[in-house]
Formats: C-alpha cells, structure tokens, sequence
C-alpha cells in the first residue's frame, strides 16, 4: 500500500518537517519507505510518499503517540485529495510486471 499526501506550503521549515515525520513513520511496524519530493514545475508543491505493508500496518503507524505528535500536524496541513492507494502492478527494471492482489476486486 502506498500513500500520496500532497501539500502546498513555501514555508522555510516544510522539508524539515516533514522529514522529522519520515524518521518517525520509519520506526513504525510495516513501513517499507519513504521519500519527500517536491515538484520540478512549482516549488511550493510537495508530495510526502510512503510505502507500506498493507494498510492496517499503515493505520497503527498513524495511531501511535510519536506519530500524533510529529507526523499528524503535518499530514493535517496535506491537501484534501485521495492519498492511500493500493498497488496492482510494478514494473521491474527487468520488464517483468509484478502484479498485486486488491481488496476490492479479486483477480487484479
């Protein structure tokens, strides 16, 4: 499971915030990674992208008190679009395609 959280901010603590939140999702059961970005076009738009387990992992790691002090305030400040998202395919460098199983539809 992945997540997407998008933010508009051109505040001068907004990467360093937000990597105090990948440290501290990172410590959590199911993190697999994560990685802020900003946009090449725009640099007051930002997307902060983890990887998880599965989405129950992702849900503890959000409930925890660490999380709720650090990461939650800064998520609170994420743009209101979909961000949890679940993988159904990966390509490999290798051109294979991995495909991943849905909780909504089964064969995909």
């Amino acid at each position: 499971m992945i997540s997407v959280t998008h933010f508009r901010s051109e505040t001068v603590d907004f990467a360093s915030r937000a990597e105090a939140a990948l440290k501290i999702l990172a410590t959590r059961s199911g993190y697999l990674r994560g990685q802020l970005a900003r946009s090449t076009d725009d640099e007051g738009d930002w997307v902060l992208i983890t990887e998880w387990e599965n989405v129950v992992s992702y849900r503890r790691a959000l409930g925890g008190m660490d999380a709720k002090m650090i990461a939650m305030p800064l998520l609170a400040e994420a743009i209101d679009v979909p961000s949890s998202f679940e993988v159904l395919a990966t390509g490999r460098s290798d051109g294979t395609i991995e495909r991943g199983s849905s909780d909504r539809e089964p064969g995909l």
